[in-house]
């Protein structure tokens, strides 16, 4: 344990595990926040107002969600394991906390009610998919804590390592920034990385939800061998972007005439910026379709 974790945020988080049983697992994600600086920290990054609603993913028993309930108008705090969602529950109803949807499921099955903010430490099994799930929502900030190194790739530059397909999502509709560094010793049980706190904050001139929708299969289908030259990606995982015969698309790509697809064609996936990805999304989504 650090200096700056506080003890008492330690001992009521372990006292509580302990009084009801609980062996956190930390290949579910489940690594509980025991630092209160850290804590109080990621609040207010959030600047809360009594106006906010706010969405909280994997609350655990309630390190974020209580202080967030303080702050704002609603919390919609959803947990996945019931025996943690019912220990919260106890929880809310003895500090007489009225402010709080508590949704015991899988955060990426259910639909999420309105919400206007996020503010979570995610459980780091499911950064990636609940990361996407987030762009289909309109919200005003997000302040997110995942793995350093899954942080890193969020703001990847073209080329590099970091450069990825959820840099490349990203790109056109949130503006990325890292925060602050979460050491592992923060936590119980202990991870094996550092995190760090990110803010999303929407773009406001983002391409339509069509161009978007069209660009997301393309940029999946792409990065599935980020090393390879677009033309043999886009073969090779064609099923990704459309219901096509190797052949018929084999044809098809050599039928094109058009001098920038055919230098793009040359290059690796890696090296492509969005705006090229979303050029050829756009350009050649029709050929993709029987």
């Amino acid at each position: 344990m650090t200096s700056e974790n506080s003890p008492s945020l330690s001992k009521t988080t372990k006292d509580i595990l302990n009084e009801n049983g609980i062996k956190l697992n930390k290949n579910l994600g489940q690594n509980y926040l025991i630092d209160k600086n850290k804590r109080d920290q990621i609040i207010n990054f959030g600047n809360i107002t009594k106006d906010d609603v706010i969405l909280e993913i994997g609350t655990g028993i309630g390190t974020l969600t209580i202080e967030l309930a303080k702050r704002a108008k609603k919390v919609i705090a959803i947990e996945q394991d019931e025996k943690i969602c019912k220990i919260l529950a106890r929880r809310l109803k003895d500090e007489k906390i009225d402010n709080i949807e508590l949704i015991n499921d899988d955060a990426l099955k259910v639909d999420f009610p309105y919400f206007n903010k996020i503010i979570s430490n995610l459980p780091y099994q499911i950064s990636s998919p609940i990361t996407f799930k987030f762009l289909d929502y309109d919200f005003d900030l997000a302040i997110l804590m995942y793995q350093k190194e899954f942080a890193n790739r969020m703001n990847g530059e073209v080329g590099t390592k970091d450069y990825s397909r959820l840099s490349a999502m990203l790109y056109f509709r949130c503006d990325v920034e890292k925060l602050a560094d979460v050491s592992c010793e923060s936590f119980i049980p202990k991870p094996q990385i550092d995190s760090t706190v990110v803010k999303l904050t929407p773009k406001e001139n983002k391409i339509s939800d069509d161009d978007f929708e069209t660009y997301s299969k393309f940029t999946r289908a792409l990065f599935q061998h980020r090393n390879k030259k677009i033309r043999n990606a886009l073969i090779d995982s064609r099923h990704m972007i459309g219901k096509i015969d190797k052949k018929v698309l084999k044809r098809r790509l050599n039928e094109i005439e058009d001098e920038t697809l055919e230098e793009y064609f040359k290059k690796r996936v890696v090296v492509l910026s969005p705006e090229e990805i979303l050029f050829i999304s756009q350009k050649l989504n029709p050929i993709f379709k029987e």
